[in-house]
């Protein structure tokens, strides 16, 4: 028999998905958990719309990922640090650093969403990759000067 996922369920597929399963199988272990419903044609029409509207939305979000992506990448970050010879800081700028000087300039990013291999310790310009979406990263540029 035919029947759509509700919820994800391990080795049988992601919510909104129409699988074949046994009858036992639906009768006796998905719908008393509410993991599954039988695939009518109204319930099947159900599941087309709501996919539909995500779809939608998905790429609504995307979209807006993008403009502020490319909002980003106008925005200068400016890291001030007490520098020695050879253009060697005092200290480093960390994800961290950049996230809170991303935040003094309206927008708010959470550490992890910046991609920073390792700590920057020079003076100069860095371009920095911040995870705006899945599908979208904006590349920022982070100058680093001599305090």
């Amino acid at each position: 028999m035919k029947a759509i996922l509700s919820k994800a369920v391990p080795g049988l597929g992601e919510a909104g998905e129409v699988v074949e399963v046994s009858p036992g199988y639906f009768r006796n272990f998905l719908r008393p958990r509410e993991l599954a419903y039988e695939a009518t044609d109204k319930n099947l029409q159900v599941v087309s719309r709501v996919k539909q509207q995500q779809q939608r939305a998905e790429v609504r979000e995307q979209r807006e990922a993008e403009q502020l992506a490319a909002r980003l990448a106008q925005i200068p970050i400016r890291v001030l640090l007490k520098a020695g010879e050879n253009e060697r800081t005092f200290g480093s700028v960390t994800a961290a650093d950049i996230a809170d000087k991303l935040k003094e300039a309206g927008y708010e990013f959470d550490k992890r969403k910046i991609a920073l291999d390792e700590p920057i310790k020079r003076l100069g310009l860095y371009t920095v990759h911040v995870k705006v979406h899945p599908k979208v990263e904006a590349k920022i540029k982070v100058l680093v000067e001599k305090a």
